[in-house]
């Protein structure tokens, strides 16, 4: 005789262990609302597109000139700012330090905060944002590098310098400091816009 079979959800909330109960369907109308909401948001949100790093520190291989950025005061501003939010929480959907960041949301915050531009909300929208496409080796302080697969963009950073960039990445995590050279960086590497002219 084979036991019953219990009912399970995906969300991992412990009410799959009870298989009778009818409290999945609040939880599917909860998980249902919380799907339509992502959807309004682009990218920034999924664990698969921004992995959390696995032991060993990546070894850079390949070489990243300096780029004197056209404002240097101003690429500055946003390089240090930048830096200074490595650590806060990630939030899907996050723009501002109390409340955590996604990746857009990051990026906004510090362009707006360090000079009162106002940039697209979207990683799919920044990349398609005016200004000049950047080959990895002309990369300048304060450019936006995105990430993705295929023609589809999935994630935005903010270049730092010497081939590392600073990004929001995945649930659970926090800002952090990564180099493009690491695995799936590379790997997923989109392309590179220029805001600052």
């Amino acid at each position: 005789m084979k036991p019953p079979r219990e009912r399970t959800l995906p969300s991992g909330d412990g009410a799959g262990h009870y298989p009778d109960s009818d409290a999945a369907t609040p939880i599917r109308a909860a998980l249902a609302l919380a799907l339509g909401g992502a959807l309004l948001l682009a990218g920034c949100g999924r664990d698969d597109v921004r992995p959390t790093p696995r032991g060993a520190a990546v070894v850079p291989t390949r070489e990243w000139p300096a780029t004197t950025p056209a404002d240097p005061a101003a690429a500055n501003a946003v390089l240090m700012r930048a830096i200074s939010l490595v650590g806060t929480p990630y939030r899907y959907g996050g723009n501002t330090p109390d409340g955590g960041f996604d990746c857009s949301g990051l990026v906004n915050y510090v362009f707006r905060d360090m000079l009162d531009l106002r940039l697209p909300r979207t990683s799919r929208e920044l990349a398609g944002f005016q200004g000049p496409k950047i080959e990895p080796q002309r990369l300048a302080t304060a450019d936006l590098v995105f990430f993705g697969s295929g023609t589809q963009v999935t994630h935005v950073g903010i270049y730092v310098g010497e081939g590392r960039f600073v990004h929001a990445p995945s649930t659970g995590g926090t800002v952090r400091l990564d180099h493009l050279d690491g695995s799936y960086w590379r790997r997923h590497y989109s392309g590179a816009k220029r805001v600052l002219q």
